[in-house]
């Protein structure tokens, strides 16, 4: 094929991601006219690492963690966003690294690109787990901000299997709100740093969908 056939065919795969929904705000029936798509979370995340970068001045190359980030659900335009509550962590692996050895497969880059994401997916290098850092923590803010809309009534939650998980029951019985039960989970399940934590914990603590005006 041509290189503007290569060109197109790839950017109408990735297409494909603005019209995902994900997964994870459909099993808890999400209530909203549009609900977040996975390419607006690529978005959400990069434009969150862009803060943290700033803000905690990390010794990272950021024009790197945005690459990561660009391309790390590729491998979703094919096998579709599985939540961690639906499938096994290899198996999901193993579908991704098929789905994105395919999608890469007539770029002239394509190793570059495939690299990348496999040192995103392995959190060994420090881009890759600040990356991997940002992309917990963005999809728990915004858990918060629908939370804060009142999107989600956690008595309305038939056929949620992830309410079966124990961890989200032991969280919920003690009486927390939907969006702090997520920020709890997190801290408790992902190598968060203390700067992580403290993003997550004034979440909790804050209202966060009023931007606060400057001093």
């Amino acid at each position: 094929m041509s290189r503007e056939q290569n060109v197109i065919n790839y950017y109408v795969l990735c297409n494909r991601l603005k019209n995902i929904i994900r997964t994870g705000w459909k099993n808890w029936n999400v209530q909203r006219e549009r609900i977040e798509s996975v390419a607006e979370h690529i978005f959400g995340v990069q434009m969150l690492a862009l803060a943290m970068k700033s803000e905690y001045q990390y010794d990272v190359d950021i024009m790197k963690v945005i690459y990561m980030l660009a391309i790390h659900e590729l491998g979703e335009t094919i096998i579709g966003d599985l939540t961690p509550f639906q499938i096994e962590k290899e198996e999901k692996e193993k579908l991704e690294y098929e789905a994105i050895h395919h999608i890469l497969n007539d770029l002239l880059d394509k190793q570059q690109i495939e690299n990348l994401f496999l040192e995103f997916d392995s959190h060994k290098t420090k881009e890759a787990m600040f990356a991997y850092q940002c992309d917990k923590l963005e999809c728990d803010l915004q858990c918060k901000l629908y939370d804060e809309e009142g999107c989600v009534d956690l008595q309305n939650q038939k056929e949620n299997n992830t309410l079966e998980n124990k961890r989200v029951q032991e969280l919920l019985n003690t009486g927390v709100s939907w969006s702090t039960m997520w920020l709890q989970y997190s801290q408790q399940s992902y190598p968060y740093d203390d700067n992580f934590k403290a993003i997550s914990n004034y979440a909790i603590n804050h209202e966060i969908s009023k931007i606060k005006a400057k001093n």
